[in-house]
């Protein structure tokens, strides 16, 4: 039997459009407080499964950190349910040659997972610290609210507005600006996680509550066992010094020193940071995620606040 289509409900934007031009001038009149245009992002299972056909798992192991590597491009199509998690696994399955060459990804996409399995098990709580903060400050002393130059893109650092810009008018950020970016907020401006996390959530078109909260937590010590944070050498290496180039603070960079010079700058006690195993709000011992990456060298490489690309 022929089931008849449901009539559109009064009031209903359109759904169907000649082109994406279309799309957005209707857009534009209808939200005139919105500023730019629509992402260059495309939705819709067609281009979902031309961008799963390009992916390269072995180059991804190989390039995923740096801004011009060569990262999936499926975390809006996954955020939305184009694509399931096993859906992309065995696609990749199909292609690999050895568990080593597909490693990598087939690791990422376990962290979507966990992630999902925590927001199960905490519910809103995603949305509270889950542990007390490992850099010496106590909660209180982080802003609650978004500074205004970070929000319009007014920092004077290059690195960070270029983010703010990609995050607003794209919506969507490479996992290492995002890091650098939730690092910078909360580490050097103090600014709680949560304020940044939910910018994220207002622009990101993969913005998924449980990997977009859980990961500033991981970044900001709240539920991990020490801060993630960065330098300059770390940031020119993987985006290739795009940045630093031509940007107005480069003689006065913050991010300009070691990670022992940072560690004693922009925290108040270092041995937590280093060791422990973190003790959960609930009293449950967890062990970090990032334990394997205890040495300093490996905080350039530690994972990412916004994961799946």
């Amino acid at each position: 039997m022929t089931i008849a289509p449901s009539p559109p409900i009064s009031g209903d934007l359109p759904r169907d459009f000649n082109s994406r031009d279309a799309l957005n001038a209707l857009l534009a009149k209808e939200f005139p407080e919105a500023k730019g245009e629509l992402s260059a992002i495309q939705g819709g299972r067609r281009a979902a499964e031309a961008m799963l056909k390009r992916v390269d798992a072995k180059r991804y192991a190989r390039s995923r950190n740096h801004l011009n590597g060569a990262v999936t491009g499926l975390s809006p199509y996954i955020r939305h349910g184009v694509f399931s998690l096993a859906e992309v696994r065995d696609a990749m399955f199909k292609r690999i040659r050895s568990r080593e060459e597909g490693q990598k990804l087939i690791n990422e996409l376990g962290w979507r997972d966990f992630w999902q399995r925590m927001w199960q098990e905490l519910g809103d709580r995603i949305n509270e610290d889950r542990e007390d903060f490992k850099t010496g400050h106590a909660a209180n002393s982080y802003s609650k609210d978004l500074p205004d130059d970070v929000r319009e893109g007014r920092t004077g650092l290059a690195c960070m507005d270029s983010f703010r810009d990609d995050l607003v008018n794209r919506g969507w950020l490479h996992n290492h600006a995002r890091m650098w970016m939730a690092a910078w907020l909360v580490h050097w401006r103090k600014v709680h996680w949560k304020a940044g996390a939910d910018w994220f959530l207002e622009h990101l078109l993969d913005g998924d509550p449980a990997s977009n909260q859980l990961s500033w937590q991981w970044v900001a010590s709240t539920f991990s066992h020490k801060p993630y944070f960065f330098n300059r050498d770390n940031l020119e290496r993987y985006s290739d010094g795009r940045y630093c180039k031509s940007c107005a603070s480069a003689n006065r960079c913050p991010f300009d020193a070691s990670y022992d010079e940072l560690e004693q700058k922009l925290f108040v006690v270092q041995a937590p940071i280093r060791a422990g195993a973190p003790q959960r709000r609930d009293g449950q011992t967890r062990s970090s995620r990032s334990s394997n990456n205890s040495s300093r060298n490996s905080r350039s490489t530690q994972k990412s606040t916004q994961r799946y690309q």
